[in-house]
């Protein structure tokens, strides 16, 4: 275990602009340095550096950090072996320690799992590569489904013999217990072979240790499975984990998109044919741990399904889910009779992404037309038809692709695009009356005006705005800058925007707004400055949504204006420029003001898990871990009121 001395002095050490420069080919843009983004490696003026926060970030991709996020980020790293790859680079010794009994005991339980299913994978190779057996059933199969044996050796392909115990007496024989080999799943209680006469798919972590087994059955045996999985461990969670992930992770980054097939030798059978970035849900429905796991290289998600109809409901399963976590969602449908596997080898490569260029559809418009056939000419199952496609529109958390939906759905389904809104909003609505509740949320603020009536929240008399609660008036300053000011240089000599600075520096705690309103707005934002395009008044002045138009409106006119008598008739001028010509200095103490109250906020939870822990008596490593976080929050907390001006009571 890293002391936490050492791990401070590598994170002071580190320099972004050195630790990026050992990848990306930076130039000076401003202040701050720009170059090649080294994850979607499109050529685009949003990959910054910035000396000064030693951070990096991308507008492109929207990946940003540290440079120890960025070596973890690049390097597929873990915290520790980033800090060591650090620490090596800046040439500073490490001090290690010892890891408490409980904890080393529960490393050492997963190391050891780790080495008994390496163990396995091996034995699985040797028996598909030299017997007899294995050649003539195993890597006959195998080639006889056209696998090369350069391929077979890179997914570690193998077989397993039909005889009831031999991994489980030559695992016994050297050195490995029973214990972990019943655990895995590799072995029954009586000790014998959970895989019998099978061929084996090994599946592998992001890291490429072997996690799991899939064997799928040689003779025709109507009662037993075509397919067995290991069991869930400590090491393997099947709704976390995609068969190929290991092998295609580079590739998905690279090509900036992922493919989704159902079956292992789809995956396999893609990879030799030149598509790499290609995963397998193995036959389930996607969960949310599998897509969040293709997000971490990728925004897009194309699946490749069979053409018939179990294979249509099969692409559309899991896409709330997907929706729901922005990924941009396709659906290739394959003609008749055809997997992935047999379509590629029948057309080859070229073949095979052209068609899957010209036959992708959006998965909305496919769920439409499929919903459309299924209601015919049908009222009443029309209605449910709008009412279900409603609701998958209203899981699209951008507001820009939800609108593109409602008017591609608008043409495809002729239905009166107001309608098919006021459904979505009043979806969306429920939505957020719920978190309220399960939040229990309580509006407070400034006491109502007498315009707004005796006990009305505040800002409830805007149309479209819904009351300020919880840090909504600091999160409702955020949206003016953003609608006013966006598109406005930061500073005269450097090309950040005012929303590239603040969506830099709200992005860690965007998940904390209280007001939806407000977040849709930073999320719009977020996807203009991702598409490169400008963050103008008039384009929220004229957005389709009536309550973003109507919030731009009263956050860019105010009843208030400077007097001229200050200057005409006293002679006295401003000091400075007035708050919408000086957007910089307004940036710079807006993200102060809004920080300074999410800090308290975490503060706060923190004291409370800390006063928690004290009544429990609980472990005295969470303790110390609270109490450190306290110092840290409260040191960041003392900078910012000092920063603003203001006083920290305690």
């Amino acid at each position: 275990m890293i002391l936490q001395k050492s791990i401070q002095e590598v994170i002071e050490a580190s320099k972004i602009e050195e630790v990026v420069g050992d990848f990306v080919n930076l130039r000076r843009r401003g202040v701050n340095l720009a170059g090649l983004c080294p994850f979607h490696h499109e050529k685009t003026p949003s990959f910054y550096v910035s000396p000064a926060k030693n951070i990096f970030k991308c507008f492109g991709c929207a990946k940003g950090g540290t440079p120890v996020q960025f070596v973890m980020e690049h390097e597929n790293l873990s915290f520790p072996d980033a800090i060591r790859y650090l620490a090596r680079k800046y040439k500073i010794e490490l001090e290690e320690t010892e890891a408490t009994p409980e904890v080393l005991e529960e490393q050492q339980l997963v190391e050891s799992l780790y080495l008994v299913n390496q163990f396995a994978s091996q034995f699985f190779q040797d028996q598909l590569v030299l017997t007899d057996k294995g050649k003539t059933i195993g890597l006959a199969y195998f080639k006889h489904r056209g696998f090369k044996e350069e391929t077979i050796r890179k997914f570690g392909l193998g077989f397993a013999p039909e005889t009831g115990d031999a991994l489980t007496r030559l695992a016994v024989e050297k050195g490995y217990s029973n214990d972990l080999l019943r655990s895995l799943g590799l072995c029954s209680s009586s000790d014998r072979d959970f895989f019998r006469n099978r061929v084996m798919f090994p599946i592998h972590n992001l890291s490429g240790k072997v996690i799991a087994f899939a064997g799928r059955i040689m003779n025709k045996d109507p009662k037993a499975p075509k397919y067995i999985n290991s069991p869930e461990t400590d090491i393997y969670q099947k709704s976390k984990v995609l068969f190929g992930a290991f092998q295609a992770k580079t590739a998905i980054r690279k090509e900036d998109a992922c493919f989704l097939v159902e079956g292992y030798t789809d995956v396999i059978s893609l990879h030799q044919n030149g598509i790499e970035n290609v995963v397998a849900s193995s036959g389930t429905s996607l969960t949310i741990g599998q897509i969040r796991l293709i997000k971490r290289f990728t925004n897009n998600l194309v699946i490749l399904y069979d053409g018939d109809q179990a294979g249509v409901r099969a692409a559309l399963r899991g896409l709330d889910l997907a929706l729901e976590e922005d990924m941009a969602v396709r659906v290739v449908i394959l003609p008749d009779g055809e997997d992935p596997d047999s379509f590629v080898q029948k057309v080859g490569k070229e073949d095979f992404s052209v068609f899957i260029k010209n036959n992708a559809q959006d998965i909305i418009q496919l769920e439409a037309g499929i919903l459309l056939q299924q209601s015919a000419n049908d009222p009443t199952k029309r209605a449910e038809l709008i009412g279900h496609i409603a609701h998958t529109i209203s899981r699209v958390k951008n507001p820009i692709r939800r609108d593109e939906y409602i008017r591609n759905v608008r043409e495809l389904l002729q239905v009166d695009e107001g309608k098919l809104v006021l459904e979505i909003n009043r979806i969306l609505q429920k939505e957020v009356e719920k978190f309220a509740q399960r939040q229990e949320l309580e509006p407070r603020g400034a006491p109502a005006s007498s315009e707004q009536g005796a006990g009305a929240a505040p800002g409830a008399s805007e149309k479209g705005i819904a009351p300020e609660f919880g840090d909504g008036y600091q999160e409702k300053d955020i949206a003016r800058l953003l609608i006013t000011a966006g598109n406005k240089r930061f500073d005269s000599e450097e090309e950040l925007t005012v929303a590239e600075y603040v969506l830099m520096n709200i992005e860690d705690v965007l998940a904390e707004f209280d007001q939806p309103l407000y977040k849709q707005v930073v999320e719009i934002t977020y996807q203009l400055v991702m598409d490169k395009k400008e963050v103008t008044l008039d384009f929220f002045l004229h957005h389709p949504e009536e309550s973003i138009r109507q919030l731009a409106i009263n956050l860019s006119s105010s009843p208030y204006e400077y007097s001229e008598n200050w200057e005409k008739r006293h002679d006295i001028g401003l000091s400075q420029n007035p708050p919408e010509e000086n957007h910089r200095k307004d940036a710079e103490n807006l993200i102060k003001r809004f920080k300074l109250r999410k800090i308290r906020r975490f503060k706060e939870r923190n004291a409370q898990k800390m006063n928690d822990l004290f009544q429990a008596n609980g472990p005295d490593e969470e303790i110390e871990a609270c109490m450190q976080l306290h110092l840290k929050l409260k040191a960041i907390e003392t900078q910012l009121a000092k920063e603003l001006g203001t006083v920290v009571l305690k």
